[in-house]
């Protein structure tokens, strides 16, 4: 009976490691890290963007520095912003190239920056992060 116990207890030890043992990843799917960006948040009024599209400004619009455009791999990417004065929040789309923004700052459409304050405001204190590539709200 106490030797039955022990196998018992080991192969049960044996089974608990085997599973919490890391999986290897076999490249079929990637977890991006969650930035959190802060910086101003100010309106432009909205043609053909860098990412090559015309928008209108009734359409959910956000230009990024150029530092984090880069070549333009978030194009299409939605990204969800935070107004750190009111809390209102609200989900834009990057379209656009902002050369004259800060790394952590957005230029929004008229309609987008109207989610999170007025246009008489001008400039609003923001936080914000980019959803996963394929989000869409």
């Amino acid at each position: 009976m106490y030797r039955l116990t022990i196998v018992l207890i080991t192969l049960c030890a044996i089974l608990f490691t085997a599973l919490a043992a890391p999986m290897q990843f076999n490249g079929t799917a990637t977890l991006e890290r969650r930035t959190t960006h802060t910086g101003e948040g100010t309106w432009f009024e909205v043609g053909t963007g860098a990412c090559g599209y015309t928008d209108d400004d009734s359409s959910p619009i956000v230009a990024i520095s150029a530092e984090i455009y880069g070549s333009g791999g978030n194009c299409n990417q939605w990204i969800y912003i935070t107004n750190t004065a009111n809390g209102q929040s609200a989900y834009g789309k990057t379209r656009d190239e902002c050369e004259s923004c800060g790394s952590g700052s957005l230029d929004m459409s008229p309609s987008l920056f109207e989610e999170l304050s007025t246009l008489d405001t001008g400039e609003i204190p923001i936080s914000w992060h980019f959803m996963s590539k394929g989000w869409s709200p």
